[in-house]
């Protein structure tokens, strides 16, 4: 009989222990409270217990000391990412780590288009109520235009931070590649010349076409008496909204290449990569003159009897249609 007193509270503790391990191992893989959906947000650094408080407090899991030591136990490590995830209606313990565990971060993009100007670009970041703290407006043409991951709560100018560096790198890679024929003598004049032909034209397929224009121009120490070097001074990028002024034509400043020979004094706009590349491959052509087509493109010429020609057509284009 003293034997099977000895056996029982063995039994009773493994019995016990067994119930514990169940518990601890069924609760780390049941189905979890959250009756919907829920984008969990973790911020850099975040520990395990703050991350436990957070899942709780979001309806997530029952108990923030529960999983904190599920999680230890079971967890296989506790090191989290940072970002936003989406966690699934039901999620279990063991899911909702996994997911905070892993890549699948929520990806929030902020699109600069090409030839978005500095002030516009200030005033995207500014409207997103998401990204904290002030941002200046930065030099024209140091932006690369493109689509950036930003997070809950980061600072606007890390985010501008981040767009300037591209715009460094792909500046740098672009001119490591640039052709004998490329006018611009050093990396900042590419740019400016860019942003010239990214103002120029909506159409990809006329960029190297419009550069090589320009660069003929350049060549011939003729004035490069591009529209958009006339605006740039006056709204800083922005559209104008009504016609060009003569007294804005005959303007003198550093920027209006109808009054200046060569380069504007810096970059009008923010340009894309595929107008840097224009610039630094123009297209091989004998053409010095170009006017709209109506299409969105343009027609061009070698010479200014024909490019006046292809203007009376313009004209008569636009009358036709009763824009004149």
């Amino acid at each position: 009989m003293a034997r099977r007193r000895k056996r029982f509270p063995l039994l009773a503790v493994t019995l016990i222990l067994a119930v514990l391990v169940v518990w601890l191992v069924g609760g780390w893989f049941a189905s979890g409270p959250l009756a919907k959906q829920l984008e969990f947000d973790v911020s850099e650094g975040a520990g395990l217990s703050a991350l436990a408080d957070d899942l709780e407090a979001g309806g997530a899991v029952k108990s923030a000391t529960l999983f904190k030591l599920r999680a230890k136990l079971l967890g296989g490590g506790t090191d989290v990412k940072a970002g936003s995830f989406l966690l699934p209606k039901a999620a279990s313990e063991a899911t909702i780590l996994e997911i905070l565990k892993g890549d699948k971060v929520i990806r929030r993009l902020i699109t600069i288009p090409e030839g978005m100007p500095s002030v516009m670009v200030v005033d995207r970041l500014l409207a997103n109520k998401d990204l904290t703290g002030p941002v200046g407006v930065p030099e024209e043409g140091s932006i690369l235009p493109d689509s950036y991951d930003w997070q809950k709560g980061e600072a606007r100018a890390a985010v501008l931070k981040r767009m300037q560096a591209a715009m460094d790198k792909a500046l740098a890679e672009l001119w490591a590649k640039r052709t004998p024929r490329t006018v611009a003598k050093t990396p900042q004049e590419a740019l400016i010349l860019a942003s010239i032909v990214e103002k120029e034209t909506g159409k990809p397929d006329e960029r190297r076409m419009v550069a090589g224009l320009y660069s003929n121009r350049m060549r011939q120490g003729m004035l490069l008496q591009a529209d958009p070097t006339i605006i740039y001074p006056i709204t800083k990028g922005k559209p104008l909204g009504r016609r060009i002024r003569q007294s804005e034509i005959q303007a003198v400043n550093g920027y209006n290449t109808y009054t200046m020979v060569g380069l504007p004094k810096g970059p009008i706009t923010n340009p894309g990569r595929d107008s840097i590349a224009a610039v630094l491959d123009p297209e091989e052509t004998n053409a010095l003159f170009m006017v709209a087509d109506g299409t969105g493109g343009h027609i061009f010429a070698d010479t200014l009897q024909e490019h006046n020609s292809n203007v009376a057509k313009w004209f008569a284009l636009r009358k036709a249609r009763g824009d004149m």
